[in-house]
């Protein structure tokens, strides 16, 4: 069946983030590992988003973003943008307006591939709130509609201990650009 993962996938998969969970308890200090295995386990289409988020590169781990609603969420927590989702242009639109050198996709159709989504800029801020994140690389985030319907697209990164969102054209693309995710459990 599509979007669900073998036995031993799943497997792999529910160790690799109880041994990250256990490493960075500051990014989650209000949760067990067992509640949050047992909502993963609930939706097995959670653990297909999250092993594609593994899987390219963007050791994803659980953040609280909202203690009093209980909300939390995977986000990828690799130090740079995820290896395996760079040189790519913001979204399907920008990739069909490029007439040259077209890059191999979109930041937001491999998130939504994955069953994920961009950060928006306040989810990424919280992010560096945990850490330190992007010195050498950069990533795409959600884009405000008036600025993207003009051909833009937003992007952050932090430099000099400030975390800075930028504007660029949305067919741009660099090597040393992707995107970060995230997905609601």
């Amino acid at each position: 069946m599509k979007n669900l993962l073998t036995t031993e996938e799943e497997s792999i998969l529910l160790e690799t983030l109880k041994e990250r969970f256990e490493a960075y308890p500051e990014r989650h200090p209000q949760l067990s590992w067992s509640e949050v295995e047992h909502k993963l386990l609930e939706n097995p289409k959670k653990l297909w988003s999250l092993f594609q988020m593994e899987k390219s590169a963007g050791e994803p781990d659980i953040v609280i973003i909202d203690a009093d609603k209980k909300q939390y969420a995977y986000i990828d927590c690799a130090e740079e943008s995820p290896k395996g989702r760079r040189s790519l242009c913001f979204d399907e639109r920008a990739l069909n307006e490029r007439k040259e050198n077209k890059p191999i996709g979109s930041a937001v159709e491999e998130a939504k591939k994955m069953g994920t989504e961009l950060l928006s800029e306040e989810q990424y801020r919280q992010l560096q709130m945990l850490g330190e994140f992007d010195l050498k690389t950069s990533s795409w985030i959600q884009t405000p509609d008036p600025i993207r319907k003009l051909g833009g697209a937003l992007f952050c990164d932090r430099r000099y201990n400030h975390v800075f969102t930028y504007h660029n054209g949305a067919i741009s693309y660099y090597a040393a650009r992707g995107f970060r995710t995230i997905l609601f459990i």
